[in-house]
């Protein structure tokens, strides 16, 4: 019998439909590819669709850094109401018969542009005083509830598509950390009479677009050599990020051992030392990412692989 070989490390973009939680995708690709370590790089909510990165082996030590590139989405808001997790799946609280025109739409959009401060919605995985937000609002028996803290975003884009007075679909590039709910709430608190997210498709992750991404259904069908033909090794990751190449295998066992590295183990030293680089070995792997030490033009590993 045939030993099965290990799946590869790197990223499978996952196309998520509508449903199934984060947790869930990671959930059923691990029963699927039949690997331990996996993880995802971001949370869609289970009405949310579209581009979710799963992190496999080795690449789960880059999570960190994955989760905090820039996202874009294509949202659906709704107007005329209210819900308590601020979008159409959630019960609701207040009720309006007036609409906006796109002209009001877009004006009020203009506040939503560039950096500022956005509450979470209550039902989110923040964590409040050790506890996650949406245990707390669902335990909440006088339906108070207590929003988590306001955290500084930046919108670097935000376009009002189409709208036809009921809705209203928004295409956007925020930074990691935005809720596209609470955007549709505060939306209709602008324009004085509610809105809610009715429909949410992300469409890249930093790296990681819809058009590299491979649906569920597939993920669960296809065998673990066409899966592992779409996935993106794991020395590809973080392309955005300056190299550094080390001179051999002596200075690679250095690095890992924690000895900080000095520009002569560089085949090419780097002047300024950027904050994070991509440490290489001569054979073309990632070794590590580092930053710059103490001691001037030297890099010591944050993580090593």
């Amino acid at each position: 019998m045939t030993a099965r070989l290990p799946f590869p490390d790197g990223v499978l973009v996952v196309d998520k439909p509508q449903g199934p939680t984060s947790h869930d995708v990671v959930t059923l690709a691990r029963r699927a590819l039949g690997v331990s370590r996996i993880g995802h790089t971001g949370t869609l909510d289970p009405m949310a669709t579209g581009v979710l990165p799963l992190v496999i082996g080795r690449a789960t030590r880059l999570a960190q850094f994955l989760t905090a590139s820039d996202k874009d989405y294509e949202a659906t808001v709704a107007f005329g109401r209210t819900t308590n997790t601020y979008d159409a799946m959630g019960t609701i609280i207040t009720t309006s018969g007036e609409r906006p025109t796109r002209d009001q739409v877009e004006q009020a959009l203009g506040r939503f542009r560039g950096t500022f401060e956005q509450t979470p919605p209550a039902f989110s995985a923040k964590n409040i005083a050790g506890a996650r937000s949406y245990d707390i609002a669902r335990k909440a028996r006088d339906g108070v509830v207590t929003l988590p803290k306001a955290v500084t975003i930046t919108v670097r884009e935000l376009n009002l598509i189409s709208c036809d007075g009921e809705t209203a679909v928004l295409q956007m590039r925020v930074t990691a950390g935005f809720y596209v709910r609470s955007l549709a709430h505060d939306l209709g608190a602008a324009l004085g009479m509610g809105g809610v997210l009715t429909a949410l498709r992300r469409t890249r992750s930093g790296e990681f677009g819809l058009e590299g991404s491979v649906p569920l259904a597939d993920v669960l069908q296809a065998g673990r050599e066409a899966l592992a033909a779409r996935l993106l090794p794991f020395s590809l990751l973080l392309p955005e990020l300056p190299a550094v190449t080390l001179r051999g295998p002596e200075q690679v066992v250095r690095i890992k051992n924690g000895v900080e590295i000095a520009p002569a183990d560089l085949l090419v030293a780097l002047t300024p030392l950027p904050e994070l680089v991509r440490v290489i070995g001569a054979d073309g792997t990632l070794v590590a990412l580092a930053r710059p030490a103490k001691t001037p033009g030297f890099l010591h590993a944050s993580v090593v692989f």
